[in-house]
């Protein structure tokens, strides 16, 4: 999720002046308590798979080894498998059960470039130099629903009850380029409802309007080769061109709303200096808080790099390589999964784990914040007004496709960094094993309440019809003949791959991660002048 830790605690932690009405509709408690008992049955199987997924550390698009290991244990437990879904080589669908309503569950897979780490040690200490990590804590969502959706299974099939399960992977989330596809290809076809998980430091959910949505496009000129010295008259600069679209772009931004965030790499900037660039070319994000914002800062965008091409006799070609659609989280569906959350509660932290957090707060220069224990309020819009959260999760182009809600789980330390080797440091320790336990037990509750009382899958959809849906339509600038961008990633993984290998996790020898690689639990923080070097 390109979103700040910052905004997950603000999502959280919000508070009400009333209390969220909660869904009348839900499971018994003798089903409800079979379903936890699943989830804890699993603990183990939780564990493997978040320790595993940590040491494969795929980024977006090759997520080869994940995806294998995931379809694996789901189609040992009678799922149905198809892969290459909405042509992406990574993406799948493991489905299960006939008959009731079709529940769609979901999560992240992917880590990000260059921020490999060794867990459960808070100095920054990458594995393999320049390798992807987990530095988000995608590996930890797919356990999660894989866990809850096997519990919830086993209760269905002991008591007969209809239902079916659609386990679905975000490939290349970090790079917000996969559901959309997903959506237009009618992976959701069919489904009822659907639950989404992700990590962050606490337990809790949303409905309603939230996070902004964005496009992702990279702007390539073509000019014409020549000796910078000898000649440079004869050359026609595309390096120029992506310079004159930065800068006119940045002299925009004083003029855009202040809603709006967008930000750039030059992807290829020439080869030599001596050398006037041929090809270069520019990425951009362009994020805003509604559809046609969203598409207005695009439009922009494919103006202004027009221009830089006329400007300087080069022409431009685009391609949009992700979308995100604003989110919108579900209200009945969030009050279902909060009145679990009640009953549930946080993790019972140990003192080793608490130990460990404030370890990683002080080494890294962060405020000290314990792990949670209490839980937060619903957030509502009510309690988000005003906010601005500035990031994007392309989970919204499902939200804007069936009824869907997002589930955090506590299964990181509070005020690390996201996107930073900072959030990969407990991502394989017993903080985010219990976290994803935690989110878990949540999740396979709340499915039960969707199989058990058709009332909850009818007043989802009902909200979303007359509420979502009253004055705001799915409007994404996506068009049939963008394809994914599954290049992405490919060279990097196919030179540091064969470093990464030995370190993945092998659970027939070692019960932990940790214990592979011998790292002590809990680790003691690193006065800074260690740390520095100094």
């Amino acid at each position: 999720m390109t979103v700040s830790r910052r905004f997950l605690s603000a999502l959280l932690l919000a508070t009400c002046l009333t209390a969220p009405s909660l869904a009348a509709a839900e499971a018994s408690p003798k089903l409800k308590a079979a379903a936890q008992v699943g989830v804890k049955d699993r603990t183990v199987l939780a564990q493997q798979m978040v320790n595993s997924i940590y040491s494969f550390a795929e980024p977006g698009f090759q997520e080869y080894k994940t995806s294998e290991y995931v379809t694996g244990i789901l189609e040992k437990n009678g799922f149905t498998i198809t892969r290459g879904v909405a042509g992406i080589p990574t993406a799948w669908t493991a489905t299960w059960g006939d008959g009731g309503p079709m529940i769609a569950l979901g999560s992240d897979i992917d880590g990000l470039l260059g921020l490999s780490q060794v867990p459960g040690n808070p100095v920054i200490t990458p594995q393999v130099p320049g390798a992807p990590g987990h530095g988000e804590g995608h590996n930890s969502g797919m356990p999660l629903v894989v866990v809850a959706a096997l519990a919830a299974k086993d209760v269905m099939v002991a008591n007969n009850i209809k239902g079916r399960l659609m386990i679905w992977p975000g490939v290349a989330e970090e790079l917000l380029a996969t559901k959309a596809f997903y959506v237009r290809d009618g992976v959701f076809k069919g489904v009822d409802v659907s639950i989404f998980t992700h990590v962050s430091n606490d337990l809790g959910t949303s409905w309603g309007p939230m996070l902004s949505g964005m496009v992702s496009v990279e702007y390539s000129f073509k000019g014409k080769t020549s000796h910078s010295a000898g000649a440079p008259w004869a050359g026609k600069s595309a390096l120029d061109a992506v310079e004159w679209m930065d800068l006119a772009w940045n002299m925009r931004r004083e003029h855009l709303p202040v809603t709006q965030r967008s930000h750039y790499i030059i992807t290829n900037g020439g080869s030599q200096p001596n050398i006037v660039p041929g090809d270069a070319s520019v990425w951009y994000y362009f994020r805003e808080l509604d559809f046609a914002s969203v598409r207005n800062m695009y439009e922009t965008g494919n103006t202004i790099s027009e221009a830089a091409a006329q400007a300087t006799g080069t022409t431009v070609t685009r391609k949009l390589l992700g979308y995100a659609a604003p989110n919108y989280g579900n209200k009945p569906l969030a009050e279902a999964a909060y009145a679990n959350m009640k009953k549930v509660g946080l993790p019972q932290w140990s003192a080793d784990d608490q130990a460990f957090a404030k370890a990683v707060q002080e080494t890294n220069g962060f405020k000290l914040k314990p792990l949670t224990t209490t839980l937060s309020p619903l957030s509502t819009p009510e309690m988000r007004a005003g906010m601005n959260f500035g990031g994007s999760d392309d989970i919204g182009d499902v939200m804007w496709t069936v009824p869907t809600i997002t589930i955090f789980y506590p299964s990181n330390v509070p005020n690390t960094i996201g996107h930073n080797v900072t959030a990969a440091m407990a991502m394989a320790t017993p903080i985010a094993h219990k976290g994803v336990v935690n989110g878990a037990e949540v999740l396979a509750m709340t499915i039960m309440d969707i199989v058990t009382t058709p009332s909850l899958v009818k007043e989802a959809k009902a909200f979303q019809q007359n509420v979502q849906f009253k004055d705001v339509k799915y409007d994404p600038v996506l068009t049939a003949e963008d394809t994914p961008a599954i290049h992405l990633n490919k060279e990097t993984m196919e030179r540091l791959r064969p470093q990464m290998e030995p370190f993945y996790y092998d659970p027939s020898k070692y019960s932990s991660y940790l214990e592979q690689l011998g790292v002590k639990y809990p680790a003691v923080a690193v006065p800074p002048a260690v740390k520095s070097g100094q």
